[in-house]
């Protein structure tokens, strides 16, 4: 039973201890999340969230340290945007494709530090924007110069250190550091959802939240059954005999996911579709021709059908882009053709490249069909109950990360308790 797993977590010392590091590490996020830069205009700021959605967006992967203008606003925005650039940047430059796909261990760690060493000019960038924009808005109060800088260097410093934070729950916790920062993020809004719903409680509309719940259980259900689907392709190894000893002569299966981009498409289609949508609110206000056709462009924008339809289009299209990034079939074939390996009916080299196109281009489809419907979700379930309140239950990003935060830790808890089981032997 799920009970026993959880007294059997804590009976580990050693397990037990990387999980409390964990929640401690929470709790020095959720500390410094709740910490605001001076000057805040509150008003302004419900006004500011209300008329830039793409906020929405950044607020989640700030773990709602954006919302709060808290010296961590950035969240694990600059090096997430970092990492992002750096995969873009291995389809133009050979050595860095070579360093991240080839080098193995010792490939991806010095990829990861470039990460690292990218995130701060992107924070120092990034600070000075929000913070300018911020000013623009009367968000907060005019900044002197000298206050401006400290409150970059200070904002900075934050995303800094909370990159750190993530990167001690990967080497002392459990599950990946940053993808726990955020999916604590995303949770730690969920007793203000409780509350909004108690305050705007009306017993006429059980019957919607009871519908609400009800497509919440069914989109999990749905995002968990891709997350987890596997499309696997068989794989056989010649025999091979060196000295006295003979290797291979083994079949096993490639497996490739259903939905491998992640959450990635999600944010660049969202990042994309709002761009023109805030450029256009900010030209709103210049007035004359140029005002005029920058209102007309924003109203076309907000259109839920045009918003809905450009989404998804983006979403899937953004799936096959992200993929042909970061997955190479010819690569993978050429490794298996190394070791032995082959597909079988399938001849070694190039037609095992293309086989693998073929099938990873069908199955693609459905993940890429998959995100876009989770994308748009939220609104469209928003729109039959009315309930706007748990949107992160009903699709989007915060659902696809919550989900994948969820599975992934406890596959590595419970390969933490079969270890400990086979040790007892």
């Amino acid at each position: 039973m799920w009970y026993q797993k959880i007294i059997q977590i804590f009976k580990l010392p050693d397990l037990r201890n990387k999980i409390l590091f964990v929640l401690g590490m929470f709790a020095i996020f959720r500390l410094m999340a709740n910490i605001p830069i001076p000057g805040i205009n509150t008003e302004n700021l419900k006004n500011f969230f209300d008329q830039f959605q793409m906020f929405g967006l950044l607020n989640v992967f700030t773990g709602g340290a954006l919302d709060n203008l808290s010296v961590v606003m950035l969240g694990l925005g600059p090096y997430i945007t970092a990492v992002i650039i750096l995969q873009l940047l291995t389809m133009i430059f050979p050595q860095l494709e070579k360093m991240y796909k080839e080098e193995g261990e010792a490939g991806r760690q010095k990829f990861n530090q470039y990460g690292r060493i990218l995130t701060l000019p992107l924070a120092a960038l990034q600070s000075y924007g929000m913070l300018t924009l911020l000013q623009r808005q009367n968000v907060i109060g005019e900044l002197s110069s000298t206050l401006l800088v400290t409150s970059i260097l200070t904002v900075t410093a934050g995303s800094l250190l909370l990159m750190w934070l993530g990167e001690l729950i990967s080497e002392k916790g459990i599950g990946n550091g940053v993808s726990l920062l955020i999916f604590a993020g995303i949770v730690a809004d969920f007793p203000n959802n409780i509350r909004q719903m108690l305050v705007t409680w009306d017993p006429a509309r059980i019957p919607s939240y009871l519908l609400f719940f009800g497509m919440a259980l069914l989109i999990i259900a749905g995002v968990v059954l891709i997350n987890e689907a596997r499309r696997n392709i068989p794989v056989s190894y010649a025999k091979r005999v060196r000295g006295m000893k003979m290797y291979g002569g083994v079949s096993t299966y490639l497996p490739l996911n259903v939905n491998p981009a992640g959450v990635i498409p999600i944010i660049f289609a969202l990042s994309i579709l709002l761009f023109p949508s805030m450029i256009a609110n900010f030209l709103a206000g210049a007035g004359g021709s140029v005002g005029a056709i920058a209102k007309s462009i924003g109203d076309w924008f907000q259109s839920p059908w045009v918003y809905g339809i450009l989404y998804f289009a983006l979403v899937v299209l953004f799936t096959y882009f992200y993929t042909a990034v970061t997955f190479d079939p010819k690569a993978i074939s050429t490794n298996l053709q190394k070791m032995g390996g082959f597909i079988p009916g399938i001849r070694p080299g190039q037609s095992t490249a293309n086989f693998m196109y073929y099938i990873l281009n069908r199955v693609l489809l459905i993940g890429a069909l998959f995100l876009g419907t989770i994308a748009v979700m939220p609104s469209i379930v928003g729109g039959v109950t009315g309930v706007m309140v748990f949107r992160f239950l009903i699709g989007g990003t915060s659902l696809l990360i919550v989900v994948s935060v969820v599975l992934e830790t406890m596959r590595q808890i419970r390969a933490q308790l079969q270890m400990r089981e086979y040790e007892t032997f």
